[in-house]
């Protein structure tokens, strides 16, 4: 397996553009059974997870065609409906295809899902939601199968906002008979993204971006040409390791709307940050101040910046408080910072910072996709040199890193 190599305490300067959102990426090519036909996707990630989730739509039968950041994928020859679990289990956004291919072909069976280690992340809110549509489930030798003539419109209320589940209940319904009415629904763009999808292809959906969607069914969708939002969660990667390498970066082709919570924090820590149309900039003081900081769902802190965020805290000027509310189990990436001389302690969902002045180039391990950054983040600031292996895990979710943080002046490098 590979692994990156990195010469810390160089101070990270130029423009960086970010890539389409793998998040949004994912619902919308899962949203592509429910048409008939070509539909174009840009600014499409090449990241392993479109890659992987590109199989499972091939292994239903879809053919697929990709030029340079496009996606065209055709659904005339879906003849199966059934994703295995030798692809679902390394991606549990895979489960997406459950709504769609019920709603489209009136059938579904999917393995559970796998993914990172980072939580239970059960998918039984997917599962209620669908029987509430009038979907019949049975669960066998680890798969879930779904079954309906037609599924019909619904009154669905989630105990928690889930965003796998807003997404695959929406696309679930977008075909049923009727009005279904969604509360508590995810509000993250990403969600946003996926309805602007499927009204393109022609779905009635209203009140995306706010706790209540309302669905109109329609008797059919047809294809069409869909651009996929900016990635917040890489660009938000960037932004903290111009703001703790003392560096000066400027984001571009991002959605600062989408990073409010992101940038009020590196603002809080001393960093200086600028936004414009499409781009942030930001410059990182001497010495980052600590902060307090609570995930929540979106527009709260997203809990995909938490790693990033432990990584800048590690060297500020005094003692910080990460509260995880999102998921259990996201703090893994803590013990390999210790590694490279981070002070953490944690107490049940917080973790206790006590920042050091410089950390220390050190062998370390990524145990998911956001831990991966995080130790990368890590070695740009600490002193000597950093290995991090296992770095698979970066590859589901960012494209080409090393490379981008490369032509900001970091010595990074991947090596087999």
């Amino acid at each position: 397996m590979d692994y990156i190599e990195i010469e810390g305490g160089v101070q990270l300067r130029g423009h960086v553009r970010v890539s389409g959102a793998k998040n949004a990426a994912l619902p919308i090519m899962a949203s592509l059974l429910l048409t008939t036909g070509e539909t174009r996707l840009r600014n499409l990630p090449r990241v392993r997870d479109v890659i992987t989730f590109g199989q499972v739509l091939q292994a239903l039968g879809a053919n697929l065609c990709t030029d340079a950041s496009e996606l065209v994928v055709d659904t005339t020859a879906i003849d199966r409906f059934e994703a295995p679990y030798d692809l679902v289990r390394t991606m549990r956004a895979s489960f997406l295809v459950m709504g769609p291919l019920l709603a489209r072909y009136g059938q579904a069976r999917v393995s559970l899902p796998g993914g990172c280690a980072i939580g239970a992340r059960p998918v039984n809110l997917h599962l209620n939601g669908l029987q509430a549509l009038g979907a019949r489930l049975e669960l066998t030798q680890g798969y879930v199968g779904a079954y309906a003539d037609r599924l019909h419109g619904a009154s669905i209320v989630f105990p928690t906002p889930t965003v796998t589940g807003t997404e695959n209940l929406l696309m679930a319904a977008v075909l049923a008979e009727g009005t279904t009415v969604i509360d508590n629904a995810a509000c993250e763009p990403e969600v946003v993204n996926l309805a602007e999808a499927l009204t393109r292809m022609g779905a009635r959906v209203a009140g995306a971006g706010s706790s209540r969607l309302v669905i109109e069914g329609v008797p059919r969708l047809e294809a069409a040409v869909h651009d996929i939002i900016p990635d917040r969660i890489e660009a938000g990667t960037f932004l903290v390791a111009g703001a703790m390498t003392a560096g000066d970066v400027t984001v571009d082709n991002c959605c600062p709307a989408h990073l409010t919570a992101v940038l009020e924090h590196l603002h809080a820590t001393g960093a200086a940050v600028e936004v414009g149309e499409k781009w942030v900039r930001v410059a990182g003081g001497m010495r980052t101040r600590p902060i307090e900081v609570a995930t929540a769902p979106y527009p709260g802190f997203p809990t995909d910046m938490q790693a990033q965020m432990m990584a800048l805290l590690a060297c500020a000027d005094g003692c910080s408080v990460i509260s995880e509310t999102v998921f259990e189990n996201r703090y893994m990436h803590a013990a390999e910072l210790a590694r490279m001389g981070a002070e953490i302690r944690l107490d049940g969902a917080d973790a206790i910072v006590k920042g050091v002045p410089e950390l220390h180039g050190a062998p370390v391990m990524a145990t998911d996709l956001r831990a991966s950054a995080s130790l990368i983040l890590a070695g740009l600031a600490a002193k000597g040199i950093t290995t991090v292996s296992r770095v698979y895990h970066l590859d589901r979710g960012y494209e080409q890193i090393e490379m981008k943080l490369a032509a900001l002046g970091a010595k990074i490098r991947r090596l087999p």
